[in-house]
């Protein structure tokens, strides 16, 4: 599986074909999917262009995106920081009239079990974002893990040999618990694509876009997001983990 991460919380001036706006998502959404995305992963944006979870720009974000990409599943992040931040997060999710199909949960944050109980009750489904090895031990020990969609290993360390490191330690708690659902592994900025094709050669799902850094495997600036999964989609095709 090849989700698209069109933003998070990229700005205009990271890269001028950020999509923020539910139109720029919609058009984004169908430019991704048609490059080869299969699911998509975003951040919505209140009107002064800031994160929010807040009910009226979800719902916005997400039918645009329906209408213009119909059947891909959609999932936002819940992050702690994104407003209204904190536990009061878990009011709005409480109040989205409009659901995505998944959201993502840091297991690095206070509230995480209680996020994710409240998403599985809602019918979403979940990605457990894991960090560290710490983080994977605190997910193996929720109730609710064996519930969860898919494990989201994501890798913040710089130094490439470092990252797939702690990648591997994570893969070794999850199968020490014999927790065997889905795992999507991948790194940001000078990690992006290392982690990317570490994926690929373990048989794991990835993501690739914005929210991960905007350089292509040659070190170009991608010009949107679609040129990012073709980029993808093309280290995919080949069948191994080295571009051509």
């Amino acid at each position: 599986m090849l989700q698209a991460c069109l933003n998070g919380d990229r700005r205009k001036s990271f890269n001028i074909a950020v999509p923020c706006t539910p139109d720029e998502l919609a058009r984004d959404a169908r430019a991704v999917v048609d490059a080869g995305a299969d699911e998509l992963h975003v951040h919505p944006r209140d009107a002064r262009g800031l994160e929010t979870l807040e009910p009226a720009p979800v719902a916005a974000a997400l039918n645009a995106m329906r209408n213009s990409a119909p059947g891909v599943p959609i999932g936002l992040s819940t992050r702690w920081a994104i407003q209204p931040s904190g536990r009061a997060r878990q009011r709005s999710i409480a109040a989205w009239p409009v659901l995505p199909d998944y959201v993502s949960v840091n297991l690095i944050e206070d509230d995480a079990p209680e996020v994710i109980s409240l998403a599985l009750g809602k019918g979403i489904g979940i990605e457990a974002g894991i960090w560290s090895t710490q983080d994977a031990r605190r997910f193996a020990a929720l109730d609710h893990a064996s519930s969860c969609l898919r494990v989201l290993i994501e890798i913040n360390e710089q130094d490439e040999r470092e990252g797939r490191a702690v990648a591997m330690a994570i893969c070794g708690i999850l199968d020490g618990a014999s927790l065997t659902m889905p795992r999507l592994l991948h790194g940001c900025d000078k990690t992006k694509w290392p982690l990317f094709r570490q994926a690929v050669s373990l048989g794991l799902d990835a993501r690739i876009g914005f929210e991960d850094g905007a350089s292509l495997p040659n070190g170009e600036t991608a010009k949107d997001n679609a040129s990012l999964i073709q980029a993808a989609r093309r280290i995919l095709q080949s069948g191994h983990a080295r571009d051509g």
